[in-house]
């Protein structure tokens, strides 16, 4: 099997250890050519700074985390989140990521109306993507595991994802995370379906028996997903990019981040 794409920091996996301004440099030490930063790390350091520390450490930026979210109880929530979703389009252009990752968002508080829920997410992406399309940035959506479909994400698997990249078009593409989509018995064929549309591949693992359902996460290699398996359907549907690595675990941000920066390297080399 061929060695996967170049490795990529998503600042998930170091955020409680590092500041953005950290975890570029520790790239740059560790030669770990690109960054996925999270949107409150950016502005923490300001955007300005930001894409300028970035550029002058010669990272790429795989993506930038997170947009979407759109769900909201009233109407000027939802306006809100179209309003920030704006913001994040600007902000991933100006750091020159690849895409911008959006998740569906939760059932609004006190909701059992999930199609609605649905509905708003949808309408949500049509308002916003024009500014995208406008400013070249790719929304890159990313269902995530059903278990989270009440707080995190309406959007919950791979085929839906498509079927609103099918109808959107241009300038909507997927993120496809292996902790989120191991399990699904489709998901060869919807990766196949997929194609070109992959803007983003997201490893890390899952461990048996796990201790949370969010932040228990395992380095790649230390759990029960095939993601070298999940990387061949991903290049055979057309995907050559970098493998983010996202590792949002409790364990791991209480280790010495050039230890876990350590391990990343050796878990890409050997386990993606």
């Amino acid at each position: 099997m061929s060695a996967p794409g170049p490795l990529s920091l998503n600042t998930a996996t170091v955020r409680d250890q590092w500041s953005l301004a950290q975890a570029i440099e520790g790239c740059a030490r560790h030669g770990i050519p690109g960054i996925s930063p999270w949107r409150d790390k950016v502005a923490e350091l300001g955007l300005a700074q930001s894409a300028r520390h970035i550029r002058d450490a010669g990272l790429f930026v795989s993506g930038l985390c997170r947009g979407g979210m759109f769900p909201a109880a009233d109407a000027a929530g939802r306006r809100a989140a179209i309003d920030d979703n704006l913001r994040a389009i600007d902000e991933a252009h100006a750091l020159q990521a690849n895409c911008l990752v959006v998740l569906g968002g939760g059932l609004p508080p006190g909701s059992k109306d999930l199609p609605g829920a649905r509905n708003m997410f949808h309408d949500g992406l049509a308002a916003v993507l024009p500014a995208a399309r406008a400013a070249g940035v790719t929304i890159a959506l990313e269902p995530l595991h059903p278990m989270t479909c009440a707080d995190r994400s309406v959007l919950s698997t791979l085929g839906q994802a498509l079927d609103l990249c099918d109808e959107f078009g241009d300038g909507v593409g997927i993120a496809l995370d292996v902790y989120h989509v191991w399990w699904d018995p489709q998901l060869e064929a919807q990766v196949a379906r997929a194609g070109k549309r992959i803007s983003a591949f997201h490893v890390c693992d899952w461990l048996v028996p796990t201790t949370d359902l969010v932040f228990d996460r395992g380095m790649p290699g230390d759990g029960v997903i095939d993601i070298p398996g999940i990387r061949a359907m991903a290049e055979a549907a057309g995907y050559n990019g970098p493998c983010e690595l996202e590792l949002l675990s409790h364990r791991w941000w209480k280790e010495d981040p050039e230890q876990v920066l350590t391990r990343a390297k050796t878990a890409h080399a050997t386990a993606c």
